[in-house]
């Protein structure tokens, strides 16, 4: 006995529904809805990528964004794909939670008809993904990798805070900091890591756990994002440490930008997230509008670092108060 769920029979409706609609094709006039989902919006750079992708389809006319927070939670965001096939949305900007967990959500999006691109996270096994837009993460970590060793050429003792497994700019970010350090192990030495999610809290709570923990404070802390720096931050200076140990983040947050020209962190890593957003939509509605492919399918902006000298390169530093 087969049994076809309520959840298999909507999507089903929902891509012979798309399927009946594929050829004709769309006039300018016409109102263009489609997905923006993104992982977690508690985070400021997300909010951030949000406001971009809104600002362009304002930009471009006659779009309307429907509007995901994953919550950081797959079953969450998977259940929003699926609601917005079912609701007959024309294509879906995503950055994924979880690039496996979130495999599935998007297979059954490119197997409806309806384009997606991805932003931020890139996910490999699936087929048939319109694009792919977003930082190359491998030589954003292997900027911070560079920065240790520019400041510390003798050699330094780095603690890495991690970010959320199984998301792909952690996994990345962490392969290009080891690229480069480990060409010198005698010289770079990891003492301590460890994940604290991409997260604030656990960025200060790790921190200090791994400080209590050590008879010397390391050189140098790397963390996989700003919101682990800016928590890190706050264990250093609570142990008066914050002259003895460079921190440097990754996303060029305003707050961090500004922690950046203050002198309390050393460094942070651009990676433009505004103009992933903007070049993920205007690919994905050329697309709906014209039946255009994107002449390359993976674009990855580099990400620079950003200290003292050169402010000016951070995509958000208008915002810095």
């Amino acid at each position: 006995m087969i049994r076809i769920t309520r959840r298999a029979l909507l999507l089903g409706a929902s891509a012979i529904s798309l399927a009946s609609l594929a050829d004709r094709p769309l006039r300018a006039a016409d109102n263009i809805e489609i997905l923006a989902s993104l992982p977690n919006m508690a985070f400021p750079f997300f909010v951030h990528m949000m406001k971009a992708i809104h600002a362009e389809a304002d930009k471009l006319g006659g779009v309307t964004i429907v509007e995901s927070d994953g919550q950081g939670a797959s079953p969450k965001q998977t259940a929003d794909v699926e609601t917005a096939l079912v609701r007959g949305v024309k294509g879906i900007v995503i950055s994924p939670n979880e690039v496996d967990a979130m495999a599935p959500a998007i297979s059954g999006a490119v197997d409806a008809g309806v384009p997606v691109v991805t932003i931020d996270r890139r996910v490999e096994n699936v087929e048939g993904i319109l694009a792919h837009v977003g930082a190359d993460n491998v030589k954003g970590g292997e900027a911070q990798g560079e920065l240790v060793m520019k400041l510390f050429p003798n050699g330094a003792k780095v603690m890495n805070l991690q970010g959320q497994p199984g998301a792909s700019p952690a996994i990345d970010r962490n392969k290009g900091l080891h690229n480069v350090l480990d060409k010198a192990p005698d010289k770079y030495k990891f003492i301590f890591e460890q994940t604290a999610n991409f997260a604030r809290d656990r960025g200060l709570a790790v921190t200090e756990a791994g400080l209590a923990g050590m008879a010397e404070p390391p050189d140098v802390i790397v963390a996989a994002n700003d919101d682990m720096a800016l928590g890190a931050m706050e264990a250093v200076k609570a142990r008066n440490l914050g002259d003895k140990i460079k921190i440097m983040g990754f996303d060029a947050l305003p707050e961090a930008l500004a922690a950046v020209r203050d002198g309390a962190l050393t460094a942070t890593i651009e990676q433009f997230p505004g103009g992933q957003s903007t070049q993920a939509v205007d690919i994905l509605i050329d697309k709906v509008r014209n039946g255009k492919d994107p002449a390359n399918k993976l674009i990855l902006l580099t990400p620079v670092a950003i200290t003292k000298d050169n402010l000016d390169k951070a995509e958000r530093l208008g915002e810095v108060s």
